[in-house]
């Protein structure tokens, strides 16, 4: 069958390709191909410059022609892939993917000025080497890109509906149960501060790689160059790749991990994607709650024009767009949870278990980005129902009877709490209930006056200054 859109087995690649595909330059194959030639060009170069290796001097056209070579076309991919699957050029296959890397960098250079120092690339390396800082790159340059502007664009919108909204009253729930007053502004910036504080700790968070050799002890290089310091060589090399692929400073670094067995053991990757997951599951918060505003008609959408709701209610005009975003988190938050548990553990000095699950960050990070945009075609559908909130807050005004009993404490009224319970708990209650209740109290006539004022609209505290915040 003929890969496409229609066919493809995995919704990122298939309905949700288009929402996805700006990850494909960090996530594919193609793109870990190209990250693994971008470290291993980046080494050699790094090589050239360092006292006491004894490669010689490169030519300004010559780390040109390094910087340039991880611009591989899908050609060059293919290429690779055959060093690896069925063999290239009279070399047999490697059934290795960085070996295959490694062979298709010197067939690129052999006709060069470089001819002379072929045998310097991939010096005294394992795959993990190189993998550990490819996905490194892949994992920085998608947050970076794609991931932290995404989530930029939710974080904006629901502080525009906190700030629009700072001062409209409306009624809690706590247990689902009418409950003090709020605004709709002042629980939407609840999301916006708890996402404030998540994204932060993600753009100031690190990745860490390693540059050890097979057992993460640097063998191989001090006994072939012992007067090199190879451990000052490889902090430098980390803190290089800070500079590559990426236009601008990274608020995400790379950092070397000093001490590691075959491979990089992952606590970074684990922290990264369980600070993903937190902010998913802030976000499906904001979806659920959404959802039911909406069900209760406090929050409206807008129809659009040809959209049908249902094949069978003509009527019907869904909230979609939050429960696919709910949806495509927690599948993200799935994916992402099992990153976090696998990663970090490893058999003894390695195993390859990790090696495959890696594969999967693109898709983690796809139904997180479906996700995001779900959410933002449902911002840009709905209106809140500013009439039906304050319908549905005078319609409890039981919910003065936390204002009226904490009144009565400050004015030394004997058990006021109790006597508020008899009036309100499990009854219907009208305004004018609480007003015969306050003309029957022994209280100073302002503090009457005072409780009189009380309306469930107006009491709302500090709701709206904490939505401004």
């Amino acid at each position: 069958m003929i890969l496409d859109s229609l066919t493809a087995i995995s919704p990122i690649d298939g309905r949700y390709r288009s929402t996805a595909e700006p990850l494909a330059a960090y996530f594919s194959e193609y793109a870990l191909m190209k990250m693994r030639v971008t470290v291993e060009c980046e080494y050699l170069t790094a090589l050239s410059e360092t006292k006491g290796v004894g490669i010689r001097p490169l030519t300004a056209a010559e780390k040109t022609l390094l910087r340039t070579l991880p611009q591989i076309s899908i050609d060059d991919a293919q290429i690779i892939r055959k060093f690896e699957r069925e063999g290239y050029g009279g070399v047999p296959a490697t059934n290795h993917d960085v070996k295959a890397v490694e062979y298709f960098i010197k067939l690129k250079l052999k006709n060069s000025s470089l001819a002379d120092v072929l045998e310097w690339v991939h010096f005294a390396l394992t795959s993990e080497d190189v993998n550990s800082t490819a996905h490194a790159l892949a994992l920085r340059g998608a947050l970076e890109a794609v991931m932290l502007p995404a989530l930029a664009k939710v974080q904006a919108e629901i502080v525009r509906l906190a700030r629009a909204h700072a001062d409209t009253a409306m009624l809690a729930r706590t247990h689902g149960q009418s409950a003090t007053p709020t605004t709709f502004g002042k629980e939407m910036n609840v999301f916006a501060r708890r996402l404030d504080r998540q994204v932060a700790t993600l753009k100031n968070s690190s990745v860490l790689v390693k540059w050890g050799g097979p057992s993460g002890n640097y063998n191989a290089q001090t006994v072939s160059l012992p007067q090199v310091d190879w451990l000052a060589f490889a902090h430098s090399f980390a803190e290089r790749l800070n500079a590559v692929a990426i236009d601008k400073t990274p608020s995400i670094r790379l950092a070397l991990n000093e001490v590691t067995t075959q491979i990089e053991p992952h606590d970074t990757y684990a922290e990264m994607f369980d600070n993903l997951r937190r902010i998913n599951t802030i976000l499906i918060d904001l979806s659920q709650d959404i959802w039911r505003y909406i069900s209760d008609g406090w929050v409206t959408q807008k129809p659009k024009e040809g959209e049908v709701g249902s094949s069978a209610m003509p009527h019907k005009v869904n909230p979609i767009d939050f429960e696919n975003a709910e949806g495509n988190f927690g599948v993200a938050n799935a994916l992402l949870e099992h990153l976090s548990r696998k990663l970090p553990i490893s058999r003894l000095q390695r195993d390859l278990s990790d090696s495959t699950v890696a594969r999967t960050f693109g898709t983690a990070f796809a139904h997180t980005l479906v996700g995001d945009n779900s959410l933002m075609r449902g911002f840009g559908k709905i209106s809140v129902n500013e009439a039906a909130l304050r319908e549905a807050i005078t319609t409890h005004p039981e919910v003065l009877a936390e204002a009226i009993q904490t009144v009565l404490r400050v004015a030394n009224v004997e058990m006021p709490y109790e006597k508020l319970k008899a009036l309100t708990r499990g009854k219907q209650v009208t305004m004018a209930d609480f007003a015969l209740f306050i003309d029957g109290l022994d209280v100073a006539p302002d503090v009457k006056a005072r409780l009189k004022t009380l309306r469930p609209e107006n009491y709302t505290g500090l709701a709206g200054q904490l939505a401004r915040k």
